[in-house]
């Protein structure tokens, strides 16, 4: 079995950018975090993981458009690379496989 390159909360940035989009930038994602993960995280912590996710070749950005709601500033919005992608399906075949080896019964509450 392949060990992973990334952390549990890697994993969720990576997902959190593939569902996002084209609306993948700071403020989209720690919103994303805290509504669908219940994770509450600083504009920093967040900002080093895309630059980490970035460095591992997981991740790539590029500065939008200014708009005026942002009063002329521009977003710097992510996406998953092809190795992301890929890293990513590893992540989730190897917890099927876990979950599959589950017994049922195992599951079950006293």
């Amino acid at each position: 079995m392949k060990r992973s390159t990334i952390g549990e909360f890697e994993e969720m940035v990576l997902l959190m950018v593939l569902i996002l989009q084209d609306e993948a930038y700071m403020i989209s994602l720690q919103k994303e975090l805290l509504d669908q993960a219940s994770r509450s995280i600083t504009m920093g912590a967040l900002h080093t993981t895309l630059s980490r996710l970035e460095k591992k070749g997981l991740l790539t950005s590029e500065m939008g458009e200014p708009t005026k709601e942002r009063g002329g500033r521009r977003k710097r919005i992510y996406q998953v690379t092809a190795a992301g992608k890929t890293e990513l399906s590893a992540i989730k075949e190897m917890r099927k496989s876990l979950w599959d080896q589950v017994p049922r019964f195992a599951l079950k509450f006293a």
